[in-house]
């Protein structure tokens, strides 16, 4: 695969490790960074074997047009993601301004300029918060907040596109994603395990679906390099559902430690949420979220190649790396 590929987000949580796949599989790739100053300042340019090339949502058309110059393949990652406390005036038109509107112009732009494939990263937000019965891609969507209807929004959006050009959309709605480097809920998580915080989960029975960075990017290369993958959306997983308290206890076991569990009923549990202003949170505690990814497997014979206590083990030994150098800076 030696075509050149552009990925937004490139320095990101996923797209740093996308990155580094792509190379090692004999790829040219072009980041898309927001400024290059900085990465000039940090010496990350000079590092690098990869391209660069600066756009964002407020790049001018010249700009896309440079960046997107002899590219095969678009890989875009960049998005304003979910926040937890959003106290911006209007959440949905400033989630619509990046994840919708600029995802369509990137399209009709690459399109424009001969650009063969275009992979969005989605999210399984779009299909919504909660499932009875695992997700799949035949479910009608239900995004229930502004950055799960920006996203579905944007998928809409691609789909006009594909329609009216020969660019080729690729759809991947992933997840809750984890790994090395991973920040929000799963973080904090690991920090009130390393604490030894007890947990009152113990009586939980839900079944969440998650995925391994790595895992992530292997299905989205598969998905860049098969040529049935176009016009296609996928759910992807690791394929191994876990409740949260038993998430908690594997992901302690891979910290070295013992999850402290206690029990207490959901209803107080929900009613504690709701009092402190954490219902959302108690929600995804709680409730099950589970992703049907029988679709890739079968069309495209993909298959996670990490288990997940292989990907919980690896975030482990960096969350533990990283709580060590800052002991030592302390």
């Amino acid at each position: 695969m030696d075509e050149l590929v552009l990925i937004t987000g490139a320095n990101g949580f996923v797209g740093s490790a996308l990155c580094r796949r792509l190379r090692e599989i004999g790829c040219f790739v072009r980041k898309a960074v927001r400024d290059r100053t900085k990465l000039l300042q940090k010496g990350i340019a000079a590092s690098d074997d990869c391209e660069y090339g600066v756009l964002h949502d407020q790049s001018m058309e010249h700009e896309t047009q440079q960046a997107l110059q002899g590219v095969r393949a678009v890989i875009h990652l960049a998005a304003r993601v979910h926040i937890m406390t959003d106290h911006a005036a209007d959440p949905l038109c400033e989630f619509r301004q990046v994840n919708t509107t600029w995802t369509e112009r990137l399209a009709r732009a690459a399109a424009a300029a001969g650009v063969r494939r275009f992979l969005y990263l989605s999210s399984i937000k779009v299909n919504g918060e909660q499932s009875m019965m695992p997700f799949t891609e035949e479910d009608h969507p239900n995004p229930q907040d502004p950055y799960g209807i920006s996203k579905w929004e944007a998928e809409r959006a691609l789909a006009t596109v594909s329609s009216q050009t020969d660019l080729e959309i690729v759809i991947i709605r992933s997840p809750l994603v984890y790994g090395p480097d991973v920040g929000g809920n799963f973080l904090r998580l690991l920090n009130v395990l390393y604490k030894g915080i007890p947990l009152p989960l113990a009586t939980v029975e839900n079944h969440r679906s998650l995925i391994y960075r790595e895992n992530l990017v292997d299905a989205i290369v598969r998905c860049v390099q098969e040529t049935s993958a176009a016009g296609q959306t996928y759910l992807v997983s690791d394929g191994d559902d876990l409740s949260t308290p038993e998430l908690i206890r594997r992901l302690a076991k891979a910290m070295g430690l013992t999850a402290r569990l206690w029990p207490l009923p959901l209803s107080m549990l929900r009613s504690l949420g709701h009092i402190v202003g954490r219902q959302a949170v108690v929600d995804r505690l709680l409730g099950s979220l589970q992703v049907n990814s029988s679709k890739i497997r079968r069309e495209l014979g993909w298959h996670p190649p990490f288990p997940v206590d292989q990907g919980l083990a690896e975030t482990a030994a960096w969350f533990r790396a990283r709580t060590f150098r800052r002991v030592m800076v302390s």
